[in-house]
């Protein structure tokens, strides 16, 4: 999708939609990944999506300063869901889509820090 992304993204508004959709159901997805970690480890409950990764930092699940940076998608998936309207080609296509690579380090810890072998 980060091929000719700008364009296709201002000029096409399927690949508009579907874009905004895979990053949403990308992000909601990562926060249910957080919740259900702190669940099964039995932590305090987050009072917020952002918090969730909190918490997974302090719990040593996720590198602090990684939780801290990467709880920004919790930002992000609520701007998906809100103000979708509002959303700037050349943010997406240039500074969302580079942080992508961002979820494989976080599934990559979250891995590491459960003792999955196999992945998730």
């Amino acid at each position: 999708m980060k091929d000719d992304c700008e364009e296709r993204f201002i000029s096409d508004h399927l690949y508009r939609g579907a874009l905004l959709h895979y990053l949403y159901l990308l992000t909601d997805t990562c926060i249910s990944l957080a919740e259900m970690v702190i669940k099964q480890k039995n932590l305090r409950v987050p009072q917020s999506y952002q918090e969730a990764f909190d918490i997974l930092g302090e719990n040593k699940i996720l590198e602090q300063a990684f939780a801290y940076d990467f709880a920004k998608i919790a930002g992000f998936r609520n701007f998906l869901a809100h103000d979708y309207e509002k959303v700037d080609a050349k943010v997406v296509c240039k500074n969302v889509l580079a942080k992508v690579e961002d979820i494989k380090e976080y599934l990559a810890q979250i891995q590491k820090a459960l003792g999955l072998n196999d992945g998730l």
